[in-house]
């Protein structure tokens, strides 16, 4: 037997640290939680909502408010974060053919004092934590109504001949060719000069009623519509060109990024379609927004579609259950995210399901019950503000074990190779494991992280429990097991995870005893 000479540990509780990684505890007596999930939050920087708090903060504290969220939702539990870096005809980032926005410098067009890249720095601090980080990008809105500067070098300003006033805003005319073709190119803008992940629109196609006012396309129409005898199907093929178009783009610029849409949860009332939701007189995304959010998903033009079912359990026209039931039938063997209105929990309206506490748990329960791949919530200011205590749930239940994000075999279905050369050495604050980075796989992949897993000698090892995961490492080779306990003997494996979450064959078993001052292989 190697025996390796060490101090006599005594129990340490949780710890991570973000320059290494640090193990985390295992229970035995829960169900079993899943494996994979995808648990994601919207962070909105529209009118300073989620981030940052203020328009006239400094670069440094932007820097750190965002760094201390990132640890919020870390610590909540989330796998990824979902920030919108366009918000209305501006960016948060550096390399845009559009304005610096006034919600992060105080006047539209103004750049950072001292210069920075944002979206850069975001998508960095996002991965040294794990976390996916995709682009929301709104892809119709020029001008919104509480906008209180617009930059000449805004489009509206630029090209008045492609938008209409709405409400307030100045909105993409979705009718000119010219303009999609300006959003395509945006949108690709991004993918192509930053490391995201993905790339996500919300639910703004043509804009939503309101009462009194008129979308101004006519003259689009006469010009654009030729064989369309209703304006509201050329309004939805409008949007299915725009889709189409970026998909056809972002597919060619990087097949594996990952593109996605959060419509509108209803796309329409069975009373409209007898394939439609059995949601009765609800608006819908297909009759009012012009936008076949079915459609999308079913053609592949997005990998992901997450149909914001802000609507509780007892909401007799959009029943959370009838709608989340729909989405699972008809999400086409792509992902689906439940969006999630945690906006409302506690919110005291003529829906008194909201002020229940069980309410999202149960909605969170339900839809693991389903088809559903996860949930992305709205927003990150709900979930730190822990109205009736959800955040608490998610830290403490929904989300107490770590979970991998969900492959997407349509896009990449190779492992990557097994690390190499595992070892563990005993340190005064716990057992430190290492090892070498694996090859390359056949696909040209290699390492994005690792997953270590601690098993007892009489157990069973299994790569389908996370309660077993004792950390996952996001930067290096190594990790420190924190909770190992003398007299105690442990079994290691270690495994590869690359950059669409595929998981390679462990390497391992790694057998090790704790005895006094020393560290024995079994």
């Amino acid at each position: 037997m190697k025996k390796i000479k060490i101090v006599a540990l005594s129990f340490i509780l949780i710890l991570f640290l973000m320059e290494s990684c640090i193990a985390q505890s295992t229970e035995t007596d829960e169900i079993l939680p899943p494996k994979r999930e995808f648990r994601a939050v919207w962070i909105a920087t529209v009118d300073n909502i989620d981030w940052p708090s203020s328009k006239n903060l400094i670069p440094e504290e932007q820097q750190e408010e965002f760094s201390s969220l990132l640890d919020f939702h870390k610590k909540v539990g989330m796998n990824a974060v979902f920030v919108q870096v366009r918000a209305a005809g501006d960016a948060f980032y550096a390399k845009s053919p559009e304005p610096w926005s006034e919600w992060l410098t105080g006047r539209q067009g103004r750049q950072p004092v001292p210069m920075w890249d944002p979206l850069d720095f975001m998508i960095r601090e996002a991965h040294k934590r794990g976390l996916e980080f995709h682009a929301w990008l709104n892809l119709n809105r020029l001008v919104h109504k509480s906008s209180t500067s617009v930059s000449s070098e805004n489009i509206s300003r630029v090209h008045p001949e492609w938008i209409i006033s709405y409400d307030g805003y100045k909105l993409f005319d979705f009718g000119i060719p010219e303009a999609r073709q300006f959003i395509t190119d945006m949108t690709v803008n991004v993918a192509r000069n930053y490391d995201v992940d993905g790339i996500h629109f919300d639910d703004y196609f043509y804009p939503y009623a309101v009462p009194g006012q008129v979308i101004q396309d006519d003259a689009s129409f006469r010009k654009y519509g030729e064989g369309f005898t209703s304006k509201a199907d050329w309004r939805r093929h409008n949007v299915d060109l725009l889709v189409k178009s970026i998909h056809d783009a972002l597919e060619a610029l990087n097949p594996r990024l990952k593109f996605g849409i959060s419509p509108f949860g209803v796309w329409r009332n069975k009373d409209r379609d007898p394939e439609g939701s059995k949601t009765f007189g609800a608006l819908a995304s297909y009759d009012d927004l012009f936008a076949d959010s079915r459609r999308w998903i079913k053609e592949g033009w997005i990998d992901y579609i997450a149909p914001q079912v802000y609507f509780s359990s007892g909401f007799n026209r959009v029943p959370y259950k009838n709608l989340v039931d729909w989405w699972a039938e008809n999400s086409f063997e792509r992902h689906l995210y439940i969006g999630m209105g945690v906006y409302r929990v506690g919110y005291k309206d003529k829906d008194t399901h909201w002020a229940n506490p069980a309410e999202v748990p149960n909605q969170i329960r339900y839809s693991r019950e389903t088809a559903s791949n996860g949930t992305i919530f709205f927003s990150s200011r709900s979930i730190r503000g822990n109205s009736l205590g959800f955040a608490d749930s998610l830290r403490n239940d929904f989300f107490r074990y770590p979970a991998l994000i969900p492959t997407m075999p349509w896009k990449d279905r190779i492992p990557p190779l097994s690390p190499k050369s595992l070892k563990a050495t005993l340190l005064s604050k716990g057992i430190e494991l290492t090892w070498e980075k694996p090859d390359a796989a056949a696909d040209g992949d290699r390492a994005w992280y690792y997953v270590v897993y601690r098993f007892e000698p009489e157990e069973k090892a299994t790569a389908y429990d996370p309660r077993r995961i004792i950390g996952m490492c996001y930067e290096g080779e190594k990790i420190i097991d924190l909770t190992a306990e003398t007299g105690k003997r442990y079994v290691y494996y270690v495994t590869a995870v690359d950059r669409l979450h595929n998981e390679g064959r462990p390497i391992g078993p790694l057998r090790v005893e704790l005895q006094d001052q020393k560290l024995v292989r079994f």
